[in-house]
């Protein structure tokens, strides 16, 4: 381990060892990229993570946003070492990575500061969506220049007035004729919560629009089924400002140094944008870049939190404070050797790393999800989970990091502050929790549930693995129960008032979770290997789940099965 970014030991044993990349790509190449992507990560991106939590963006007179300028270096040698393209074919410019491989890089610049590693993360995902949705001449222009790393792109979805409720969107786009770019529109409308949604370190920004085309009456759609996606470059071709101005900032707690932004579209003739594919298709296609995201969010919530459990551990060693039990004299003890001190480092430990296993596990799936519809049916039924057991959780860790730092840990001299300050964000954005679970419960179990049997074979697989495996027979036994009661719960929802099957979604969302971590424990544990540190931690983190933390799930799931609307059914005038 050469960084306090991530465990490169866990790191390759997840990749090798156990998700067996070898059969995408040889392990040399993978090595390569993260030995570039941990040392760019910890000269460029960490070096600036407490400049850039202080130096804010800020709106100037002439209307534009103007971040950290470190950021901007940071970004130039990403773009330099090639890890725009990373994951691209070759025929876009782009070095034909797996997804897998680029999840693993990005986790180490996620760890190292996760504001600035927003961009490319963003750009990215904006750049697939227009290779793969959009015409020839659009990715030319459009995503070419962001596979290299010029032009940084966004996602813009939210309104004021609509929060997450797409349906209400009210950016109005209007035909405008064609071009060599296509049918050309003028989107009118406010956007919030756009991450990237302006800044001063790239030639231009892309804006990935969500807007609704008016009927013959001059009415907006109502619902979902009618919005459809725009390309509305900041730039326009001919060198032009397009009329996309920055009306406010949002002042974040943490994430501060990517600047999140309130745009107007269309303050004067209307902002010019090119629809991608049909009208009333845009919801799907920007699905594509909202699961990436998703993803991408728990892996940053994995990292941040993995950091915060690396840093507490090298500070419980250090820190001498207090002696052992049962003596009173003598020099103090590192507060590793306390008890509750290796309770906490090892509720991290499980919670890390279980995490991360999860968001590369999602991201092995994605590589295969066009050639088997079991990995499709799976990684449907797990970005839900992906994007919301790492933030719960990674945040979880960030807490029990300021409590072993103690009284140091709450005060900006030591990183775990502002880690847990970054990673508060990620339970909320790219969808809350709640909604993460009403899609889990009501579209991805109840309206389809084909996931749930590829994701119930290969639990059952794992565990009659271990059935002969010392010390994992009762976690085998422990994991087909907990399944046992996911099922039955599930037949419970099914048969609930159709009504009233989202009610306790959260809870059940927490419960699955966690019964999907397990399975993911024992499974690590079954793939390592010798009787070194590092196969004891896991087998001992392995333990502290199945112990500690799967025997929460029965108590939820029984909450669920019930029915209860003690929160459902409360009156509104009780709060």
């Amino acid at each position: 381990m050469t960084s306090l970014l991530l465990d490169r030991r866990d790191v390759d044993f997840l990749l090798h060892d156990w998700l067996k990349a070898e059969a995408l790509v040889d392990r040399e190449t993978v090595d390569a990229l993260l030995d570039l992507s941990e040392k760019l990560a910890a000269e460029q991106f960490l070096t600036h993570y407490k400049r850039s939590d202080a130096e804010e963006p800020r709106l100037d007179e002439g209307g534009q946003v103007r971040i950290c300028p470190a950021l901007g270096e940071a970004l130039g040698h990403y773009a330099e070492a090639g890890l725009f393209a990373a994951g691209f074919e070759e025929e876009l410019g782009g070095l034909g990575l797996p997804y897998l491989a680029c999840a693993a890089s990005f986790a180490f610049f996620a760890a190292a500061n996760v504001a600035t590693a927003a961009y490319p993360m963003l750009t990215v995902a904006n750049a697939r969506l227009i290779a793969t949705f959009g015409t020839p001449a659009q990715v030319d222009a459009f995503a070419r220049p962001a596979i290299e790393g010029r032009w940084f792109g966004t996602m813009c979805l939210s309104e004021p007035q609509a929060g997450s409720s797409l349906a209400d969107v009210r950016t109005r786009a209007t035909p405008d004729g064609s071009d060599a770019l296509g049918n050309r529109y003028r989107l009118v409308g406010n956007k919030m919560w756009i991450s990237g949604g302006d800044q001063d370190v790239s030639e231009n920004i892309v804006h990935l629009v969500l807007a609704k085309v008016p009927g013959a009456d001059g009415m907006l759609p109502e619902g979902t089924a009618g919005i459809s996606l725009f390309i509305v470059p900041k730039i326009l071709p001919d060198g032009s400002r397009n009329d996309v101005s920055v009306a406010g900032l949002n002042h974040k707690m943490g994430y501060r140094g990517t600047a999140n932004c309130l745009l107007n579209l269309g303050e004067a003739d209307g902002a010019i944008g090119w629809i991608v594919g049909e009208a009333g298709d845009g919801l799907r296609q920007m699905f594509q870049m909202m699961n990436e995201a998703r993803i991408g969010v728990g892996m940053g919530a994995a990292a941040l939190g993995y950091r915060s459990y690396l840093l507490s551990a090298r500070y419980a060693r250090e820190r001498l404070q207090g002696r052992e039990p049962g003596r009173r004299t003598g020099p103090p003890v590192a507060i590793v050797e306390h008890p509750d001190v290796r309770r906490m480092l090892l509720q991290q430990k499980a919670y890390v790393e279980g995490a991360l296993a999860l968001c590369l596990y999602c991201a092995r799936l994605v590589d295969t999800a066009e050639i088997s519809a079991d990995d499709a049916a799976l990684l449907g039924l797990l970005t839900p989970v992906a994007k919301t057991w790492p933030s719960e959780h990674g945040l979880a860790a960030n807490d029990i990091a300021i409590q072993i730092h103690g009284g140091y840990g709450y005060t900006r001299d030591f990183d775990v502050e502002q880690l847990w300050r970054d990673n508060r964000l990620n339970p909320i954005h790219e969808g809350t929790t709640g909604i993460q679970a009403m899609d889990l419960v009501g579209r991805k179990i109840v309206a389809d549930g084909s996931g749930l049997t590829v994701l119930g074979l290969r639990m059952l697989k794992t565990a009659e693995a271990a059935r002969g495996v010392p010390g994992l027979e009762a976690h085998a036994a422990a994991l087909s129960a907990a399944w046992r009661g996911v099922t039955d719960t599930i037949d419970a929802l099914r048969a609930a008032d159709r009504g009233h099957v989202l009610d306790n979604a959260t809870p059940f969302l927490h419960a699955f979770g966690h019964v999907v971590l397990a399975w993911l424990w024992l499974d690590q544990a079954l793939a390592v290997t010798g009787d070194g540190d590092f196969a004891e931690g896991k087998r001992r983190a392995c333990r502290f789940f199945f112990e500690c933390e799967l025997p929460r799930v029965a108590p939820l799931l029984a909450f669920v099965a019930s029915g209860s609307d003690v929160a459902a059914g409360a009156p509104a005038g009780i709060f």
